[in-house]
């Protein structure tokens, strides 16, 4: 399978577009976002699980990356609430499920080869910083070579400079509205601008997303 594979084309996803599958565990339903391959695949993708739903003990071969975005997402090391950001190197290996249910964005097979943090953080409990407008905070998550991986907090009336994504971006905005000169994303949205791409980004009411660059040059 190849979804939205072409790295040099703009993608936006807002929750209109949601197209819920069933993955291969019961109860559990994924909306894909980019995908190359079938099962085993470079993915980006928003996982839903019912209550009591689980996956097969399972190893990471690509890596996984993930936010939770509401309720609990659980496995043998532990149980992850909303905002929890987890890293899972190559060649880990776990067994997730969750009791209440909750929904992630996840990104697979997308960590470079030398790239063996793991990562779990509460974002909920950590402390932001100021960002380089007024009204921007910035909360850092990872950063390897030439990626960087944070959420951004704007208050309501915040404007960015114009600027140009050396490597790409991906955005998914997880409370309020986003915005720029190409158009209006409501939460829930995921963007992703490609090598070279410009913007100037605002947000009228304020929000909070997730926001990776510099990862997507030579990717395709």
């Amino acid at each position: 399978m190849r979804l939205n594979a072409d790295f040099t084309k703009r993608v936006v996803i807002r929750p209109e577009d949601y197209h819920w599958q069933q993955s291969p565990a019961n109860s559990v339903e994924r909306m894909m976002l980019d995908r190359i391959g079938n099962e085993v695949a470079r993915a980006t993708t928003i996982v839903r699980f019912s209550a009591n739903a689980s996956f097969d003990a399972h190893t990471h071969d690509g890596g996984e990356e993930f936010l939770v975005l509401d309720g609990t997402f659980s496995d043998e090391t532990g149980d992850y609430g909303p905002g929890t950001y987890i890293r899972n190197p190559i060649g880990t290996r776990h067994k997730p499920f969750s009791k209440q249910g909750c929904t992630m964005l996840v990104k697979l097979h997308q960590f470079a080869a030398d790239d063996t943090q793991q990562v779990t953080l509460d974002t909920g409990a950590a402390r932001f910083v100021s960002g380089l407008v007024a009204g921007l905070t910035v909360l850092p998550l990872h950063q390897h070579g030439t990626e960087n991986v944070a959420l951004v907090c704007w208050k309501s009336g915040t404007r960015f400079n114009a600027h140009r994504h050396w490597g790409g971006e991906e955005i998914f905005v997880i409370e309020g509205t986003f915005a720029d000169e190409h158009g209006i994303y409501p939460a829930g949205s995921w963007l992703r601008n490609p090598h070279l791409s410009t913007h100037s980004p605002f947000t009228d009411e304020g929000c909070l997303i997730y926001v990776k660059t510099g990862h997507l040059g030579s990717v395709g």
